[in-house]
């Protein structure tokens, strides 16, 4: 199947989005899918105002038509709600295409931490976009009925995945040489330092040991002049990021604003414990499973944490697999008409678009690329 995936959230963004598309890509691509990617390094663009690190499309409607002619797509699927996002959902009720669309990220909370914009207008303009989607995919359970409650339809549970090779287990906590010798036990947070991560809950915990950040964000240069005594280690490769992982003790998750927290199954695939607070993200991810704590207060969590085994955690990671979300994914696709032979036979694009695809599903073979 040829897949027209449509996302204003691409590298070299560095996020939780990006990650889930481009290891669904990857994982899609492996299983014999043809993806065509629009995102936003084939435009002019220009920053996020007050989100530093994403540049969004500038005026994409033209040239996003001409990509969509050219892909000449058996499903398109919307990622996100930016001008990249709109610009394709116009793209395909004009010419009376079904698409999917994808609920990633809380920005009517964003927006209104930001910005102090009321959640009910976010909201508002977010059920207007996802409104003519044949399926809105969602990351778990408990985003779904949030969504369902706020007047949203056509909601799909989709979950998301880890890769398990790159971030592999570490039985003890290991030594990550650039940050040299630290005092155990050593808390993690990895993620945007901005104002939906709720960061300061973490920076502000009253823990023994040693405290480590990895990531960038508007409120980056604040916050490291407010807590010099945090190791600030910026974005890092994947590769390092993984030892990173393996180095800490206790992975603390204070988001009270998620829709899934990916950054979980990495620390947890590693065996790192996680500490967070009991709502949507760490509900899921965590479940009834021994791989991490949580409370209403983050200091009991993280003391809980502390005491689980890190065999636990990786065991719990391994229940997400890619192939089982690229699965689901491929099933929610609502697959475009093949169109239909002229008058004069013409059957280009008939029949041909369609070789090797799996319209419900990746029964094929998989064929995992080499780490």
């Amino acid at each position: 199947m040829k897949i027209v995936l449509v996302t204003d959230a691409w590298q070299p963004q560095v996020n939780g989005v990006v990650t889930t598309l481009v290891e669904l890509v990857r994982e899609l691509q492996a299983v014999g899918h043809e993806v065509v990617v629009i995102q936003p390094g084939q435009f002019r663009t220009r920053p996020c105002p007050g989100y530093a690190g994403i540049d969004l499309a500038l005026f994409p409607g033209r040239k996003l038509v001409q990509l969509m002619d050219q892909a000449q797509p058996d499903a398109i699927h919307i990622a996100t709600e930016g001008p990249l996002g709109w610009a394709a959902r116009r793209y395909c009720l004009r010419r009376k295409k079904p698409f999917t669309t994808a609920f990633h990220t809380k920005f009517p909370e964003i927006l209104h931490a930001a910005l102090r914009v009321p959640t009910a207008w976010g909201y508002a303009l977010f059920r207007r976009f996802h409104r003519p989607s044949s399926g809105v995919m969602v990351p778990t359970s408990g985003v779904l009925e949030m969504l369902r409650q706020k007047g949203f339809t056509h909601l799909r549970e989709w979950t998301h995945g880890v890769d398990t090779h790159l971030f592999a287990m570490a039985p003890e906590p290991t030594h990550y040489a650039p940050l040299g010798p630290l005092v155990r036990p050593v808390s993690l947070f990895v993620g945007r330092i901005s104002y939906e991560k709720n960061i300061e809950a973490f920076l502000e915990l009253d823990t023994p040991g040693s405290k480590v950040v990895c990531g960038v964000g508007p409120l980056e240069a604040g916050l490291q002049a407010r807590y010099p005594g945090v190791h600030w280690l910026g974005v890092l490769p994947r590769h390092e990021l993984a030892q990173v992982y393996a180095a800490a003790d206790v992975f603390v998750f204070p988001s009270r604003s998620e829709t899934f927290g990916l950054v979980m199954l990495e620390a947890m695939a590693c065996g790192v414990p996680v500490a967070a607070y009991p709502v949507d993200g760490p509900l899921q991810v965590l479940a009834e499973s021994a791989a991490g704590a949580m409370d209403k207060d983050l200091r009991t969590a993280w003391d809980s944490a502390r005491k689980l085994r890190r065999e636990d955690a990786r065991a719990r990671a391994m229940v997400f697999g890619w192939g089982r979300a690229a699965e689901l994914f491929v099933s929610y696709l609502a697959v475009l008409p093949v169109a239909k032979p002229t008058a004069r036979g013409d059957r280009r694009g008939f029949g041909q678009r369609h070789a090797g695809a799996v319209p419900t599903g990746l029964s094929q073979k998989r064929h995992h690329p080499v780490e």
